[in-house]
């Protein structure tokens, strides 16, 4: 067989590879601690799983569903919006239910992406953003988000011959990996930008409800003049703890709205109706719940940080987020001490080339761990640096 040469540009998806690895090291007996990939390991709330098994039971669960998402999701999404954004939607032309918003990142690329025009991507960033450009012919201008800018990009420093080719502009605060957060000024010179070069302004904020100590992430859709540019992708994955669900959502520009759904339409149907209904209660979890979730990731956060201070390894001040980001020790490059720490150490993080060139010299942890667990992924990580230093064997350190 032949494959598509497309294939050639796409990378190897690193979590995908990362895994791999780990199962072979497990099967030889080795315990990972895995802190690499953002999957929670907190349950959902009691009262969705609820919902769940009451949706099962219902007779029209289990036909097929429509694939612009159950009305009664979207009106869910639309009440959300209104309640924790002050931003009105219209749930039959702006909200458009997701198998998961990675599923419509993906598809932003094949609605609005031709052969050689360009994507504005962060670097660092999620690799989604990238590689369906890639697979779509178009070219990946990225936006470097560096420690002296505090993980914002310069958009006046893009080159207007850049922005003449350019069809889209990717954003994403809280951020992941860096974990920074966006001012509102910030936001207003994007949304102006983008109106200036008739940009569709995709703004991924799966994280607006992982903040804490006095934090509020925003959307981009309470900027003015943003419901003319852009569209908003988020999850209930980290939202309400439902990652393998695979449900989420976008919204906003009514156009761009009818153009993913184009593309939904030829590639999918819908996601299963009684995960649709309990979604629906999870977007209306009382502010309670997020508090007492947040919690658990803010004193985890803290365990990290407090470990990272004591190594002397410099970490992005951050109360978003379930990710800590943390410049690498020196001497090492980002891939060489993950690799190394996983085989050596059994702790798997994340290392920063994987999100882009700009996350050399940077790992990311994931907070999706008991605060013990991740303790004791700290104390090996010390260990192993004190017996790299000693040029002693790592395993007399563990």
């Amino acid at each position: 067989m032949r494959l598509a040469q497309r294939l050639e540009t796409l990378p190897p998806y690193i979590f995908a590879t990362l895994e791999q690895r780990m199962r072979a090291l497990q099967a030889q007996g080795q315990d990972i601690i895995r802190l690499d990939i953002g999957s929670p390991d907190l349950t959902p709330p009691e009262e969705v799983l609820t919902a769940l098994q009451e949706a099962v039971r219902q007779p029209d669960a289990h036909g097929y569903p429509s694939f612009r998402g159950q009305l009664e999701f979207r009106r869910a999404v639309a009440e959300y919006y209104a309640r924790r954004f002050g931003v009105t939607l219209d749930p039959e032309r702006e909200v458009l239910a997701l198998i998961g918003s990675k599923e419509g990142i993906y598809h932003v690329a094949t609605a609005f992406i031709d052969p050689g025009s360009v994507a504005l991507v962060p670097d660092p960033g999620y690799p989604a953003y990238t590689n369906p450009v890639l697979l779509a012919g178009g070219e990946v201008y990225p936006l470097p988000l560096t420690r002296e800018r505090h993980f914002l990009p310069d958009l006046e420093a893009i080159p207007p011959r850049v922005l003449a080719r350019a069809r889209v502009l990717w954003l994403n605060y809280p951020n992941n990996p860096t974990t920074v957060q966006a001012d509102r000024a910030f936001l207003e010179r994007a949304v102006a930008l983008a109106r200036r070069h008739d940009l569709l302004l995709a703004y991924d904020n799966p994280y607006c409800e992982l903040v804490w100590d006095g934090s509020r992430a925003p959307s981009i859709l309470e900027i003015p003049g943003a419901r003319e540019v852009a569209i908003e992708f988020n999850s209930l994955s980290k939202t309400a703890n439902m990652a393998g669900w695979r449900i989420g959502m976008v919204a906003g520009h009514a156009q761009a709205i009818e153009a993913l759904a184009r593309v939904k339409s030829n590639a999918d149907t819908g996601m299963f109706k009684a995960v649709q209904r309990a979604a629906a209660r999870a977007l209306a979890l009382p502010e309670a719940w997020f508090q007492a979730r947040n919690a658990i990731y803010a004193r985890r956060r803290a365990a990290i940080i407090t470990a990272l201070e004591r190594m002397r390894l410099w970490y992005a001040p951050s109360a978003a987020t379930l990710y800590v980001w943390f410049e690498v020790p020196a001497g090492w490059d980002s891939l060489s001490f993950t690799q190394m720490l996983l085989e050596e150490a059994g702790v798997s993080l994340a290392p920063g080339t994987a999100f882009g060139a700009q996350g050399e010299g940077y790992a990311r942890i994931s907070l999706v761990q008991p605060e013990e667990r991740l303790t004791e992924a700290m104390e090996r990580l010390e260990r192993w640096l004190i017996a790299r230093s000693m040029n002693l064997p790592p395993h007399l350190l563990r």
